[in-house]
This record gives C-alpha cells, sequence and structure tokens, in this order.
C-alpha cells in the first residue's frame, strides 16, 4: 500500500505559515492505517492528492484544499454520524495550534462538505467533493474493491439491512442532477461514475 509522505504534509504546512503541528503525522498515518479502515484508509487518501496534484489549477485556494484532502476523514468509525465534523475539529485545532488559525473556518467548511449531505458551496468545496468521490468513477474493477472495502467496513450490518442501506445510497446518488460540479471533472467522470452506480445498485437487487 503506498505510504503517507511526510515530506509532503510538512512542506503543505510551511505554506500555509508555519511547521506542521508535533505529532500531526503520526497521528494522520496511525489514524489512516487502522486494520478496520477498508477504503478510509492511507490508500484513499494518496489518491486523493494524486488526483488534486493533476487538477489543483482549479482551486482557489489550493493549500487549503490540500489539507482538506489530508484531514477530511482523519475520524473515521461507520458506526458514529459524525466523522466529518470530529476530523474538522482536529483540524481545526492543529491549525490553531500552528499559530494559522485564520485558516479554520474555511478548513472546517470543506471537510463538511464532504458529507455529501447537500451541493457543495461554489468554489474550493465544489473541488474537495469532486476528488473525494473519484472513486466513483474508477475503472470498474477497481470500483468493484471499494464496494467490497465498503461492505467490508460495515461487516456488523446484516446482509439484508446492508443492500438496503447502500441501494437507498446509490439510488441518492443517480438522483442527483450531477455528481460532480467543476466542469472538467463531470466531463471527464460523470459517465463512467453512472456506470458504475448503476452496476452496483443491480448487483445489490
Amino acid at each position: 500500500m503506498k505510504q503517507l509522505d511526510q515530506a509532503r504534509w510538512d512542506a503543505l504546512w510551511l505554506r500555509l505559515g508555519a511547521p506542521a503541528p508535533e505529532g500531526s503525522f503520526d497521528q494522520l498515518r496511525e489514524a489512516y492505517g487502522a486494520p478496520q479502515r477498508q477504503y478510509h484508509s492511507t490508500a484513499h487518501i494518496s489518491a486523493c492528492l494524486g488526483h488534486f496534484d493533476e487538477w489543483s489549477h482549479l482551486a482557489d485556494h489550493p493549500d487549503r484544499v490540500e489539507l482538506a484532502l489530508w484531514t477530511h476523514d482523519l475520524v473515521y468509525d461507520p458506526q458514529r454520524q459524525d466523522n466529518e465534523a470530529a476530523s474538522a475539529e482536529q483540524t481545526v485545532a492543529w491549525l490553531l495550534q500552528a499559530g494559522l488559525g485564520e485558516h479554520g473556518e474555511a478548513l472546517r467548511g470543506l471537510i463538511l462538505a464532504t458529507r455529501h449531505m447537500e451541493p457543495p458551496r461554489a468554489g474550493d468545496a465544489e473541488l474537495v467533493v469532486d476528488l473525494d468521490l473519484s472513486i466513483l468513477a474508477a475503472p470498474r474493477e477497481v470500483y468493484d474493491a471499494y464496494e467490497k472495502a465498503v461492505r467490508a467496513e460495515y461487516e456488523w450490518v446484516p446482509e439484508p439491512l446492508f443492500r438496503a442501506g447502500r441501494s437507498k445510497l446509490l439510488k441518492q446518488l443517480l438522483d442527483m442532477p450531477r455528481l460532480y460540479h467543476k466542469t472538467p471533472l463531470a466531463q471527464r467522470w460523470e459517465q463512467p461514475a453512472r456506470e458504475n452506480l448503476l452496476g452496483a445498485l443491480k448487483a445489490l437487487a
């Protein structure tokens, strides 16, 4: 599995204006490397950052977007309802610790946008949300592995309940007017994502 890059993490913080908070990278590595994380893991963060490297020119504040991608799943427990909020709080705490509190509210908004509960506000939140959902448009074998990983994270849910809940979520995604908000990403990802979602929905029937 691809490892997180501490040099990249440290360089990001220096661009924001201060050294990375002591112990922050170790906390990231431990969180994303936890064995129960089958999808919301180091691999997911690495994939988000890889896509960001290609599309960072779409960001108004690239360093804020990158930090949000690093930390948006820092807290993840499938039995909690406040993972994104808790991840945002830890990110803001690190910013305050580093003396960079001026970025706090912006980061909070970017991370909370990854709840995918409502359309993101125009701007960088759109980019963060699009990159977070990049897996939906992955090649079919990669997407199928994602579905299996999600099931593994919810192994405690009985199969009939999981199928019902997952089907409901997939239908909600398919009912959205658009999955991706930044035009270049929508042009590349919208169609394959919808094909993957339809295939997954049929497999759950």
